[in-house]
């Protein structure tokens, strides 16, 4: 089995505001950005390698409490869990079911998650944007301070204050972007815009 569910149509309205469509989830690896033509437009996408990938366990409400797949790619493995206003079908989807790229075509709007590139520890200028003190009267060293971070009436560092620290490594969704091309002989995917992460990192890729 190819993709994640085959069925007569892609999409169908239960009336009660809940739209059934079909499921589409895959892992990939970030290889690169790059450029393509669109006819006389350049659009710059997102190169991802989806290997096929299997699913490993297939989670149903009434032995797990909710709805899910669990896919590995190589070692990793991730789960997608059928939740929201749009819900997959998961009719006929099975353990040891292979998933490849031809599960999505070109113009698909998908959900892209992955783990962004560490930064390690930064200052508040870099961090949280912060523009920095006055270069004149008297300042040395201190442009790029956070200035006051206490509070005269608590006298006390509120919870929450932005401050230097650990940046980056954090998991990050992009929504609706979309698929620019397929290669479906080399498992390539091309998403047009960016993506979160470093050349290498692991991606989860699902139609929204």
């Amino acid at each position: 089995m190819y993709g994640f569910w085959i069925g007569p149509a892609p999409y169908r309205d239960t009336g009660s505001g809940m739209t059934i469509k079909t499921m589409a989830f895959i892992l990939g690896k970030k290889l690169k950005m790059t450029q393509i033509w669109k006819g006389d437009e350049v659009v710059p996408v997102t190169v991802v390698v989806a290997e096929p990938n299997k699913i490993s366990l297939v989670r149903t409400k009434e032995r797990d409490g909710y709805e899910a797949v669990q896919v590995a790619a190589g070692k990793k493995k991730r789960e997608a869990r059928n939740k929201g206003q749009v819900t997959w079908d998961m009719g006929g989807v099975k353990t040891g079911d292979v998933i490849t790229v031809e599960a999505f075509k070109e113009g698909d709007v998908v959900r892209v998650s992955g783990i962004t590139k560490g930064r390690g520890f930064q200052g508040v200028v870099k961090r949280h944007g912060f523009s920095g003190g006055p270069k004149t009267h008297g300042q040395k060293n201190r442009y790029r301070a956070p200035g006051s971070i206490g509070s005269t009436a608590f006298q006390r560092v509120v919870p929450g204050r932005r401050m230097a620290g650990r940046m980056g490594s954090d998991r990050v969704t992009v929504k609706n972007l979309r698929i620019a091309g397929v290669d479906k002989e080399k498992n390539l995917l091309f998403i047009k815009g960016a993506v979160p992460g470093a050349r290498g990192g692991m991606l989860e890729i699902s139609k929204t």
